[in-house]
């Protein structure tokens, strides 16, 4: 008998750690509530991630079997589980955010455990601990071989037990979607059908993205971020599409599956700085000169600093849990840059906003951003006045998101930032008013990272 350590893995698909230990032994799936894991998890995507485990324990009933679900530290509860079934080996996947690495270890001292890669297509393991740029990474990650989906485990695998104990309720400040393996499929199969084939072409339209929310975009990454599709189903199906078809599709389509690299080059920086969350990855030879002004923090979290194309996507992730990547990028770069908040702000923020939060990419993003990761840009600030002017100059998404702006012609939302005091109380006089000069902020900005890199 081997016992099947669930954790950020809610799905039987694709699950080679659950697949390895059903390969040769019977197998008693089991979740561990475990309170340290908790803290640094969202009450949104705790809730998200609970409805999940409802789905994953009826998929297990409906094959004749059940998720134990347990509370309490690893390293005791699964002892506890596996002397009770008579198991000799707990399986579970590697995860590679620190809490979580310290309760792997700890259950490795306390039984037998075999360990599986599932959360990447390449273990970081046969890769470099640094590369001076994605598309280093990108060139050594692509020789590696890509596994195939692994195998569902057979029903007579799967141990017939029963738990009668509850899945703790969770509740969220917003409404959540169809959590579970079946909805995170349905999701996956639309974006194949109605979308991947002009992904590069619409994935930065914020227009289309207002239209077309799964469409656009996959908006697969809440799935994702908690196991509940993996990661080669998506690869295997994305390569296959790619070579049924040419031109145009096949770009579109080798894009998305470029895009994955970066989640893969993130999960390499996490499993080998285990400090990426928390201290700078790039050495710089100065402190960075911080302001750290808690009212703008409060007007950037709030979605209220005058700067359309900011406020929107803040407002999109208060009010969704979810952010399109063209305004996560702006707004990450607005609080570092524009206001000099530290970036660790920000991440703890989206921690515990985000549906989607994985501890691998929102580190690792953040730091990009920031200009302290691993960005071939020395200081790269974005302008939202410019970035709303490339990418939503309809205002078709800002509008979405922002109702004070609704009415007033797009190219003066657009400049909203630059114009005059006057003009703006006009057009909107309950908007705010830009809580920085964009001219100065970027100047500030500039400055003080070329300071700290001490290239002033």
């Amino acid at each position: 008998m081997h016992v099947f350590w669930h954790q950020r893995d809610l799905r039987i698909r694709d699950n080679r750690g659950l697949a390895a230990a059903a390969a040769d032994d019977t197998v008693v799936p089991v979740f561990v509530v475990d309170s340290a894991v908790r803290d640094v998890v969202g009450d949104r995507q705790w809730a998200f991630w609970t409805n999940g485990l409802r789905t994953l324990r009826g998929a297990y009933r409906e094959r004749g079997s059940d998720l134990l679900v347990r509370i309490g530290d690893p390293a005791d509860v699964l002892p506890a589980v596996a002397d009770e079934y008579d198991a000799d080996r707990v399986f579970y996947n590697e995860h590679y955010r620190p809490v979580r690495r310290d309760r792997q270890r700890a259950v490795d001292e306390a039984v037998p455990t075999t360990a599986v890669t599932d959360l990447v297509l390449v273990d970081p393991a046969e890769l470099e601990p640094r590369y001076e740029n994605h598309r280093r990474f990108y060139d050594d990650w692509q020789t590696h071989e890509k596994p195939d989906p692994a195998p569902a485990p057979d029903t007579g695998a799967l141990a017939d037990i029963s738990d009668p104990r509850p899945i703790p309720d969770a509740e969220a400040d917003i409404d959540l979607p169809a959590a579970g393996e079946p909805a995170a499929r349905q999701r996956w199969e639309r974006f194949l059908a109605d979308g991947i084939e002009s992904y590069s072409d619409t994935r930065d339209d914020m227009r289309a993205a207002v239209a077309r929310p799964v469409g656009a975009v996959s908006r697969i990454s809440p799935y994702l971020a908690a196991g509940m599709i993996g990661i080669r189903e998506l690869w295997a199906d994305a390569t296959e599409r790619s070579g049924a078809v040419d031109g145009d599709a096949r770009r579109n389509v080798d894009k998305y599956r470029y895009e994955l690299s970066w989640r893969e080059q993130n999960y390499n920086l996490l499993a080998h700085h285990s400090t990426l969350p928390s201290e700078n990855y790039k050495a710089i030879p100065n402190a960075i000169a911080w302001e750290n002004d808690p009212e703008a923090l409060d007007a950037w979290k709030r979605g209220q600093t005058g700067y359309p194309l900011v406020d929107a996507g803040m407002r999109q992730l208060n009010e969704e849990g979810y952010l399109h990547n063209r305004p996560r990028q702006n707004v990450a770069s607005f609080l570092t840059k524009h206001l000099l908040v530290d970036w660790r702000e920000g991440r703890r923020y989206f921690e515990r906003q985000l549906l989607d939060h994985d501890p691998a990419n929102n580190a690792a993003n953040w730091q990009w951003t920031a200009s302290t990761g691993t960005d071939s840009v020395d200081v790269r600030i974005f302008d939202p006045v410019a970035q709303m002017h490339k990418y939503d100059d309809g205002a078709d998404y800002v509008t979405e998101y922002v109702p004070e702006l609704r009415g007033v012609p797009s190219g003066k939302v657009v400049d909203w930032p630059t114009l005059s005091a006057e003009e703006r109380a006009a057009l909107a006089p309950e908007y705010p008013a830009p809580i920085v000069d964009r001219d100065e902020a970027y100047e500030r900005a500039q400055r003080v990272f070329e300071t700290a890199l001490g290239k002033r």
